[in-house]
């Protein structure tokens, strides 16, 4: 069964350039990945802060090996240095 995953991050004031090339790293190398349907990066409008993420995986198995990649964990380790907050993960069903 397909994932849909929604992913929203804030940068800490003074770290969005920093985060964003983290995030763009992870978009360019997570599209190749086979499991991988769709990988979308947003910017807020009113908030140049706020990073979206939406996503659309094949299975849990190929989002579970998505996490085990080496820019995700890159990611991870950078995280509480660059986020406001931690980041707020949706996962959801589509209904339609």
């Amino acid at each position: 069964m397909k994932i849909y995953l929604t992913a929203i991050l804030k940068a800490k004031e003074g770290k969005k350039e920093e985060l964003l090339v983290l995030l763009q790293d992870m978009v360019k190398n997570t599209r190749k990945e086979a499991a991988c349907i769709k990988y979308d990066l947003q910017q807020g409008r009113d908030d140049g802060n706020l990073f979206i993420f939406h996503e659309i995986w094949e299975n849990t198995e190929g989002l579970e090996q998505h996490n085990k990649q080496e820019y995700i964990k890159a990611f991870v380790s950078k995280a509480d240095e660059l986020l406001e907050e931690p980041a707020q993960i949706y996962l959801a069903n589509l209904i339609s």
